[in-house]
């Protein structure tokens, strides 16, 4: 209930978020993120969706789905040659890449090969981090939220209040 309460709120008093995702879309893929933890290395995901008035994500893209070897070192670390598939994947569902996700053994800061490195060098871009691999705090407040600025630079919006990103339901 109070989830539906804060919703209202923001869609009377505030800004819209940048990027949307329905609670069982965000859940379901949460969970499998934390199982192919293991408990112990990262994981990580493409999150699909439509551009619109905002950004709303419908799916994800496991990133050792794109390429098996992704998470082989303990870091992500995707090979350029296995993307083919995942825009192909996209042209035939009419999505695009909106964000993405992955996890990291303690906090929502972003590490050094993350700021160096980012999984869609797109300005704009919104790479969102999960704490603990995903095992306790999973919505915003306590995740990570980076919009990438180019040339490795990013900007923080994790703690921004209201959050550019909402998981839960939000209007067309």
């Amino acid at each position: 209930m109070a989830s539906l309460i804060s919703t209202l709120a923001r869609i009377a008093f505030g800004p819209p978020p940048e990027l949307v995702c329905r609670r069982d879309v965000w859940q379901t893929g949460v969970v499998e993120l934390r199982r192919r933890t293991h408990g112990r290395r990262e994981a990580g995901a493409f999150l699909l969706g439509r551009h619109g008035k905002r950004r709303e994500i419908v799916e994800f893209v496991f990133y050792d789905d794109v390429d098996p070897k992704a998470l082989a070192t303990g870091m992500v670390e995707i090979d350029g040659r296995r993307l083919g598939a995942l825009w192909t994947h996209c042209r035939a569902a009419g999505l695009t890449v909106v964000a993405d996700v992955h996890v990291h053994p303690l906090g929502y800061g972003q590490s050094e090969s993350d700021q160096a490195n980012p999984i869609i060098a797109e300005v704009g871009h919104i790479a969102v981090i999960l704490p603990n691999f995903a095992a306790k705090a999973t919505i915003p407040g306590g995740i990570g939220v980076h919009q990438y600025l180019g040339n490795r630079r990013w900007r923080d919006r994790s703690r921004e209040r209201p959050n550019p990103f909402h998981v839960g339901w939000w209007p067309k």
